[in-house]
């Protein structure tokens, strides 16, 4: 087992906020009048989770009340104190509103106040981002517990009342991927609660002169009426190249730690959908190590899914044990992951 540092952040307690019961395959295809074996074979993925009602299109919840229903979960566990958080960091693409950001009504909701508050907008790298910016504020001495929470509601770029029938794949995959939902956890500057040591955190922009994957368009009074939809995928694109660069990913977190790959006992891969996340792990080929995948039964809700990963990830993980998570963004091709360690 590695000896514990003093530059190490430990993650004491999770917590997660999915909306709603899980909408089925055979729900969704009969709202949206698609085929639902397309689904079952194309995406793979069995259920997700929305935000708003499919039927009136009624936001019930909103991504800060996600937020901050993860983040209450996380603060009431065992030997965690609210009065020791030193910062909030939110990792998310879909922010409620531009301004105010929507960490500071998560705060705002938790009681938290007096306490430097940080959104990072990104997409599937934007928990890996906000984890990698509370180890650097934690190793600085300055901070000991902080607040780290991912989320999103890409149901809100959905427009449920469209005629989708006829779409192309490639726009119809937008409404059967995503779902919604968000996660937390504290983290310190001891081993405590969970005892879950973060080793290593890998967040790397690599979309130098390439195109976007994702785009998710922001919308304003001179704009709102465009024709533009408000959510492209390049799924082609994101096919070829995340698989790819999720080795790439792998290797380059295993050689930073020192590690070999047999003696990884967990991996958690990037989850694009149930088929394309089956696909990645297939490439990594890592036999030593136990797959912990949520995708399927959650939808891809973005910044939430490596929290759900984790929490499922600690359902089985035992003391001395070293799990790696492996995570693409593809709007702009950024490589991130993270090396766990439970001691």
């Amino acid at each position: 087992m590695t000896t514990p540092t003093a530059a190490t952040t430990y993650l004491a307690s999770l917590g997660t906020a999915l909306p709603g019961a899980p909408v089925d395959n055979a729900t969704l295809a009969k709202v949206l009048g698609i085929n639902e074996d397309w689904i079952e074979v194309f995406i793979g993925t069995r259920t997700r989770h929305f935000a708003r009602d499919l039927g009136t299109g009624e936001v019930r919840w909103s991504l800060a009340d996600l937020c901050a229903q993860a983040a209450e979960k996380a603060l009431a566990a065992p030997e965690v104190d609210p009065a020791e958080i030193d910062f909030l960091v939110l990792g998310t693409a879909t922010p409620d509103t531009l301004m105010p950001a929507t960490v500071n009504h998560v705060a705002d909701q938790l009681g938290l106040d007096q306490v430097p508050t940080f959104q990072l907008q990104s997409g599937c790298a934007g928990a890996v981002q906000a984890l990698s910016l509370a180890q650097t504020m934690i190793a600085s001495g300055q901070y000991r517990t902080g607040l780290v929470i991912g989320g999103d509601v890409c149901s809100k770029h959905l427009d449920l009342q469209r005629d989708v029938a006829g779409a192309a794949p490639g726009d119809l995959v937008n409404y059967v991927l995503f779902g919604d939902g968000a996660g937390a956890a504290v983290v310190n500057d001891e081993p405590r609660g969970q005892r879950l040591a973060l080793r290593h955190v890998l967040n790397r922009f690599t979309g130098l002169g390439r195109k976007p994957g994702q785009v998710i368009e922001w919308f304003g009074l001179a704009d709102r009426y465009d024709d533009r939809q408000a959510l492209i995928e390049d799924y082609k694109a994101i096919e070829e190249s995340v698989p790819v660069m999720a080795v790439e990913i792998l290797w380059e977190l295993l050689g930073e730690l020192d590690w070999e790959a047999d003696q990884l006992d967990y991996l958690l891969p990037p989850q694009l959908s149930g088929r394309m996340t089956r696909r990645i792990t297939e490439e990594l080929d890592v036999p030593s190590a136990r797959d912990v995948s949520c995708v399927a039964d959650t939808g891809n809700n973005g910044n939430a899914l490596p929290f759900l990963q984790i929490e499922k990830l600690l359902e089985q993980m035992a003391e001395g044990e070293r799990a790696l998570a492996v995570a693409v963004e593809s709007s702009k091709w950024i490589k991130a992951g993270f090396a766990l360690e439970k001691i």
